[in-house]
């Protein structure tokens, strides 16, 4: 038996990238090098059915194990994905994971991952991460619960949660740390060139605290911005996608964060400008280019008239 054993539960349309970074993480802390053999970790796709389960890519996964008993793994990693789908999920699938929390086996939600868990009724009473993208998602669903969007994954107790994407391979890395050694982590993640570990509390770089709103039209807006943050979108092009009138969204904004829609999205612009400031080694003529800004001299302008420093100063002042 290897020293980690993991079992997969695939939600229909699940995010692929989210689990194939789980996996890899898994899969290169099990050899010596990148020949993949499952020593150290084991891992299997689990399902009620042999059915291939399709991606949200369209990429299907065929499963390797009908359910059985739970508490034949160490942790049991619900991927989700559209959420659309959360209500679908196979009620085998939903008396499997109540079986593996009775029995003590630790819970991970990846992605949406976390919505399928909730709605089954296993994270009462627990901190949960959700990706700031799918924020609102949430708390339309759940009545009263808060979950956690400003970090890249959370750990509470015998529940992890994690935001997708590449959080997942941190997530991945932590649980190997935790059962293999540090050694183990590291190596899986510089073979998959990422730089070192980050801690659960890294943040996600999702809306900025200052633009928190309870406008739901404000909120839309804002969103907008966000997913298109390398190439901005007009105003214009704003409220035909929102199906509003321009002086209807101008007015929501003053009087929901006393800023116009442009001042907001400088906001979110500059408050991403800092992250990849302190989290990468990109040059700041790279970050002006992610972030939306014509040219250097732009970002330094603008990111100056909000921190009193140009980009360069602050990523010193932050090292």
């Amino acid at each position: 038996m290897a020293k980690l054993n993991v079992g997969f539960i695939l939600a229909r349309r699940f995010t692929l990238c989210a689990f194939a970074n789980f996996v890899d993480v898994l899969r290169l802390s099990a050899d010596e090098g990148d020949r993949s053999r499952p020593i150290l970790c084991g891992w299997k796709v689990l399902s009620p059915t042999t059915d291939p389960i399709a991606s949200s890519s369209g990429v299907s996964v065929q499963p390797d194990e009908r359910l059985g008993d739970p508490a034949r793994f160490d942790y049991l990693v619900v991927v989700g994905g559209l959420v659309d789908e959360i209500e679908n999920l196979h009620p085998d699938t939903v008396r499997f994971l109540m079986r593996a929390a009775e029995a003590g086996v630790p819970l991970v939600g990846v992605c949406t991952g976390t919505f399928v868990l909730h709605r089954a009724g296993l994270m009462q009473g627990y901190r949960a991460c959700v990706s700031w993208f799918h924020h609102e998602d949430f708390l339309e669903r759940f009545d009263g619960l808060e979950p956690v969007s400003d970090q890249i994954f959370v750990i509470d107790r015998d529940r992890l949660t994690c935001s997708g994407g590449i959080s997942s391979a941190h997530l991945a890395a932590f649980i190997v740390e935790r059962h293999l050694g540090r050694a183990r982590a590291a190596k899986s993640l510089h073979i998959m060139i990422i730089d070192e570990a980050m801690a659960a509390e890294k943040p996600q770089p999702g809306i900025p605290l200052a633009l928190a709103t309870d406008n739901a039209l404000v909120q839309k807006a804002l969103l907008a911005m966000q997913q298109s943050i390398d190439a901005p979108l007009s105003i214009g092009r704003v409220v035909a996608r929102l199906g509003v009138g321009r002086r209807k969204l101008e007015r929501q904004f003053r009087e929901a964060l006393r800023m116009t829609p442009l001042q907001a999205d400088r906001v979110i612009r500059v408050e991403q400008a800092k992250h990849l400031l302190q989290t990468t080694g990109r040059s700041a003529t790279r970050i002006a280019a992610d972030t939306g800004f014509c040219d250097l001299p732009h970002l330094i302008r603008v990111f100056r008239a909000h921190e009193g420093m140009t980009p360069e100063a602050f990523r010193q002042a932050r090292q």
